[in-house]
């Protein structure tokens, strides 16, 4: 059974005295480690944001610099592929401009020889036409 007495009065002067003694020594010092953990992550999640800015930057500033150079290599790949064709049109004209000269020449050559061979015939043309006529007849003209 419980009394009350002066037992029970020093029993709540020790609880109140014991609880201001554990709040200065225990609870405080506790409780400012835990606030200054708190700042240093406080701290250290704005450092994160600010590397996260800084890497998303980077990485938007990388992307622009492969996007130049992809534009700058198709630039220089075209004027190649421009210059190449220009030659290689050129040298397909300076071709065709041969062979047409040949062409023609060699066409002057078998006109010609045409015309060579054409008054050469015309000279047989009687030889021809009496040994086809022995030949068609049976027996010499």
């Amino acid at each position: 059974m419980i009394t009350i007495d002066l037992t029970m009065l020093i029993q709540i002067v020790n609880m109140l005295l014991l609880i201001v003694v554990l709040n200065a020594f225990l609870y405080k010092p506790i409780r400012a480690i835990i606030e200054e953990r708190q700042k240093k992550i406080g701290g250290l999640d704005e450092g994160i944001d600010q590397f996260k800015k800084n890497a998303a930057s980077r990485l938007a500033e990388f992307a622009q610099k492969m996007k130049d150079a992809r534009i700058r290599a198709k630039k220089e790949y075209e004027a190649a592929r421009n210059a190449a064709l220009a030659e290689s049109t050129e040298k397909l004209a300076g071709i065709r401009k041969e062979v047409d000269a040949q062409k023609i020449g060699q066409l002057a050559e078998i006109e010609k020889q045409f015309v060579a061979a054409q008054s050469e015939l015309q000279g047989q043309i009687s030889g021809f036409a009496s040994e086809m006529a022995g030949k068609v007849l049976g027996r010499s003209l």
